[in-house]
């Protein structure tokens, strides 16, 4: 009985904020095991819980010296799961960062009064990669083109060279000519411009990718990982035709199925995007 006049108490004295701190810490730590789960990070934090327990144990037991080695590892926990999980954190961190609505109405804001061009220039630019990668599939000439989106790749552009033109299928095909001087790099499509070629891309992470997938596969995987950016993939082993799209790669798509997917991922974005910032104008005008 005394137990639960004490919890009683207890009870009594959380207020409104308190369980909203609670709340807040509780999906922290969900997104935080819902980020790492089936990644390495999770056996890292396997072993963290097992050095806690070890820690626990240690300090019921009067095990000094291995209490205190614990206690020292624990202070510098904070550095320690910064270095360990840093690839996790900047994932979480760039996640956060697309959510935001913020850079969406500044984009559009930017394009606003000529949103009918840029959807012309993106629709264009979709058409034209499509019909070159049904030549280069055909010919066995490899190409890696990305599509930007919300994040901004300018320090990928930095490695390559910046181009800032129209797209067109000649274009394409002076740059991914074998024997072209940036034909093993990547092409950035911003805007629906040709806005870099010749770009470097991390490669993908993922110990569980297909081992016959190539580097360019591999580095399209990579950013796709690391951003929102769609890219476009041509083999130059088997023609075959690829998208990948948040870690993962959509194989065999033929010319139309490729447009279809373009247009849904890259358009209407930008259409719905545009409609959200003209519904937004009118509330602020009543």
């Amino acid at each position: 009985m005394e137990f639960f006049d004490n919890l009683w108490s207890i009870i009594k004295t959380i207020q409104f904020r308190d369980v909203v701190d609670i709340l807040a810490i509780a999906l922290i730590i969900f997104g935080l095991l819902k980020l790492i789960r089936e990644t390495r990070a999770v056996q890292l934090l396997k072993g963290l819980m097992f050095l806690l327990a070890a820690y626990i144990l240690s300090s019921i037991f009067n095990l000094v010296m291995l209490s205190t080695l614990l206690r020292l590892f624990f202070e510098a926990s904070v550095i320690i799961i910064v270095v360990i999980f840093q690839p996790e954190i900047r994932k979480a961190l760039e996640q956060m960062g697309r959510t935001k609505n913020w850079r969406k109405y500044i984009r559009v804001l930017s394009n606003y009064g000529r949103s009918d061009e840029l959807e012309k220039a993106v629709r264009k630019s979709i058409i034209d990669a499509a019909d070159t990668s049904v030549i280069f599939s055909r010919s066995r000439t490899g190409a890696l083109i990305v599509f930007e989106r919300e994040t901004m790749l300018s320090d990928i552009a930095s490695t390559g060279t910046i181009v800032d033109a129209e797209t067109s299928v000649a274009l394409f095909g002076n740059i991914f000519f074998n024997k072209a001087p940036l034909h093993d790099g990547a092409g950035i499509i911003r805007d629906g411009k040709l806005f870099a070629a010749g770009c470097i891309l991390p490669l993908t992470g993922n110990k569980n990718v297909d081992i016959n997938l190539g580097t360019r596969h591999r580095a399209a995987l990579g950013i796709s990982e690391q951003s929102d950016a769609v890219v476009l993939v041509v083999s130059e082993e088997t023609g075959v035709i690829s998208l990948a799209v948040e870690g993962q790669l959509e194989r065999d798509l033929t010319r139309d199925k490729l447009i279809k997917r373009l247009n849904a991922l890259l358009l209407d974005e930008i259409e719905e995007e545009e409609s959200k910032y003209r519904r937004l104008r009118k509330g602020r005008k009543k």
